[in-house]
């Protein structure tokens, strides 16, 4: 366990903000976080990981908890399938990649998100037709207030579209440390049918995909249409894609009959934020160093030295103009602090 004190984040959130921690703590195993959960008020920590789902608006007068411990353990397996246990600290598109070099299927839709494995139940991170839950057994988690262990299952979890238990009635009272995962061996149970995945295997001459080219389609796809965080500071997808009622719905076609949209049930359809605040003029929109991505308007960025709270205010207006437009209020994927 390292401390340092009055450190910057910047290099700690892809947003690449620069704001100060009063002390920031290095945990390398599940025993150090213990120790410190019983030596630190609760409400006195503040959790990052990757930093890969986090809006920093302000300096934190807190113990800021680097989760920091790495191991992949295949802890269970049969002829169609292994339970993996990975730490919470492991960067998650690593983890895609050691399940596809093993030929173990089920994440390869979820290349290239970014962050670390701990907190991609929290968000139940999802692309390209698969979600976290999809392959999810369970996870580890560390109580704030006790430093007990308890065990999550999925149904537990509770997941939602980007949701889950811990972004709700537990939010802020675990600290995961574990997840396991459940993974196919062959045959696999690809997963190609989104639009952009198919149209993009399909350009390639890829009529029978495997779980490396899904992995290395999706890996393609991602670094053509998102900004890398090493380059300029984003954090991916920043508002969730709203799902509307059929009624809702048919009333926005009418007005704008190319309207994208997925159905996702029988009186409930998805229609792209993205395409949303395009509609409103913000693709490539920039403020300062805050921004719109120019190539996918569902991302903000961070030109070099926007603070969080210029980023912040930039969603409130694209929030406002959507609403104004179309009538649909946009929910943040991102976390702010």
């Amino acid at each position: 366990m390292k401390t340092s004190h009055q450190v910057s984040l910047k290099p700690y959130n892809t947003f690449g903000v620069d704001v100060k921690a009063r002390d920031l703590v290095t945990i390398d195993n599940e025993d150090e976080l213990r120790n410190l959960v019983r030596q630190v008020y609760a409400d006195e920590l503040f959790i990052i990981s990757g930093g890969s789902n986090m809006l920093l608006t302000r300096d934190l007068d807190k113990t800021v908890v680097l989760i920091n411990n790495k191991g992949i353990k295949v802890h269970q397996e049969t002829e169609d399938y292994v339970l993996v246990d990975v730490e919470a600290g492991e960067n998650w598109h690593e983890l895609v990649l050691w399940a596809v070099y093993h030929g173990y299927g089920g994440i390869e839709n979820l290349a290239l998100i970014p962050g670390c494995v701990g907190t991609s139940p929290i968000q139940n991170i999802g692309a390209y037709g698969v979600e976290l839950k999809d392959t999810f057994q369970q996870c580890e988690a560390i109580q704030v207030q006790t430093g007990e262990k308890r065990f999550f299952t999925n149904a537990e979890c509770q997941f939602g579209y980007r949701d889950s238990i811990f972004k709700n009635e537990l939010a802020n009272q675990y600290i995961i440390t574990r997840v396991r995962f459940k993974l196919e061996k062959q045959p696999h149970n690809v997963r190609s049918d989104y639009r952009s995945l198919k149209n993009y295997l399909k350009e390639k001459n890829i009529s029978d995909p495997g779980i490396e080219d899904i992995a290395n389609a999706v890996t393609e796809i991602r670094r053509s249409k998102l900004p890398d965080p090493d380059k300029i500071g984003n954090s991916g997808s920043f508002f969730k894609n709203p799902v509307v009622d059929d009624r809702k719905f048919k009333t926005l076609q009418e007005r704008y009959p190319e309207i994208p949209h997925f159905k996702q049930s029988y009186h409930k359809v998805k229609v792209p934020a993205g395409w949303l605040i395009e509609q409103c003029g913000f693709k490539g929109y920039r403020k300062g160093d805050a921004g719109v991505h120019e190539k996918q308007a569902l991302v903000l960025v961070n030109h070099g030295k926007a603070s969080g709270q210029e980023i912040l205010e930039l969603s409130k207006n694209i929030r406002r103009d959507v609403k104004e437009k179309f009538n649909i209020t946009l929910s943040r994927e991102v976390n702010v602090f």
